[in-house]
């Protein structure tokens, strides 16, 4: 789909980080594609960059890690995390802004009130309810746009075997000790399944999960992760660090769906009893309908259709406006207030892994895990920040 050339948004994305695979990144990288490819001119800010930044950047999309070198006019803000979308509007004054609240649980997806954020999304009515009931975002200003999926890379699979034979634990939280994948692990072995983990904890994040997933059978997910995984055609039980959930079925794919398959869908302990009850409800047939269902709904084109609605709300409104610099400079102090106990827990646990680095079989084992990172990953700047102070 082409635009016309007074329609082509400069539309600046911002991220805490850019090195990961985690949601918030890949939501960034995917939507940088798709607007490229619409026409429009996406810029990406993110203070810390790294592997994903560089996979945009590949894709000619520019990546700042400093707000002053970006020469031209914005359109819209794009923000993710608060203290970077706050970064970009102090630097682009003039213009408006919409902002993505990611994570019921995360310091850093709190919102910013400020007079040019006309619009605050969620990512599911969990997300919602903390803009609205915990941070007094009006709800006129509040939509839920839930995540999608890039279907032309995510194809599904054939049909899943009678009985399930490959399990993956997706997810980023996955690794170690944990007590719910050492509860997956003991289920799925009592059922003759194979386990893989995959996610930044296990130390195996997946590069092209699209290429991967459909190998698995059964996967153990939240969130995009579950929502990937099910696209493609496998079989998803709801489950991360948090808690358990419901397999996906179509019995109750209205009800999860709204919910972002996120952290209000894991309602109870991941124990092996309700692990093995969700596992016995596998359905091969009925997972391919949740696959086909999802593929009708949860494509990324109608994601960003969406996006591009509001943004041209937000610039129409903003057009109505006078900025007033007083109020600006009011909410940014605001927010930066909050921001000074999540700064001294920050200094304190930076001095606790300082003293981790001292020791010699821990700060040996973290230095050459930090050194399998590219200089721009944020994990060797941290320590190179470490060794200065």
């Amino acid at each position: 789909m082409r635009v016309a050339p007074d329609r082509r948004l400069r539309i600046l994305i911002t991220n805490r980080v850019l090195a990961n695979r985690t949601g918030s990144e890949i939501y960034v990288r995917d939507l940088a594609f798709a607007l490229l490819r619409r026409g429009h001119r996406p810029v990406v800010y993110s203070p810390l960059l790294g592997g994903i930044a560089a996979e945009i950047r590949a894709a000619t999309v520019p990546v700042v890690d400093d707000l002053s070198e970006i020469g031209g006019r914005i359109d819209v803000i794009h923000g993710h995390h608060g203290l970077e979308t706050l970064a970009a509007l102090l630097a682009c004054p003039g213009v408006p802004a919409v902002s993505v609240c990611h994570s019921w649980i995360g310091w850093a997806d709190a919102p910013v009130r400020f007079p040019r954020l006309l619009r605050y999304l969620a990512v599911d009515h969990a997300c919602r309810d903390r803009l609205v009931f915990e941070h007094g975002i009006p709800d006129e200003r509040t939509h839920v746009v839930l995540n999608a999926v890039d279907l032309d890379r995510f194809r599904p699979r054939g049909p899943l075997p009678a009985r399930p034979a490959r399990a993956l634990v997706f997810s980023n939280s996955a690794g170690g000790r944990s007590p719910y994948l050492a509860a997956i692990r003991k289920v799925c072995a009592a059922e003759g399944i194979a386990v893989d983990v995959a996610g930044f904890k296990s130390g195996h994040s997946l590069e092209r999960p699209e290429n991967v997933l459909g190998q698995y059978d059964l996967v153990f997910a939240k969130g995009r992760a579950a929502l990937e995984s099910a696209v493609v055609g496998t079989s998803v039980v709801l489950c991360d660090v948090a808690g358990a959930g419901p397999m996906i079925t179509t019995a109750n794919f209205n009800q999860l769906r709204p919910l972002n398959f996120g952290m209000r869908t894991l309602s109870e302990p991941a124990t092996r009893e309700a692990l093995a009850r969700e596992i016995a409800r596998y359905d091969p047939a009925d997972a391919a309908a949740v696959s086909r269902r999802l593929r009708e709904a949860a494509g990324h084109d109608a994601l960003v259709d969406e996006l591009l609605g509001l943004y041209d709300e937000v610039i129409a409104e903003h057009r109505s406006m006078a900025d007033d610099p007083v109020a600006e400079q009011r909410a940014a102090a605001h927010y930066l207030q909050t921001l000074a106990p999540r700064m001294h827990q920050r200094d304190i646990l930076k001095g606790a892994f300082a003293r981790v680095l001292t020791l010699p079989i821990a700060g040996a084992l973290i230095r050459r895990r930090a050194a399998r990172e590219s200089d721009r990953h944020w994990f060797p700047q941290l320590l190179r920040s470490m060794d200065r102070d």
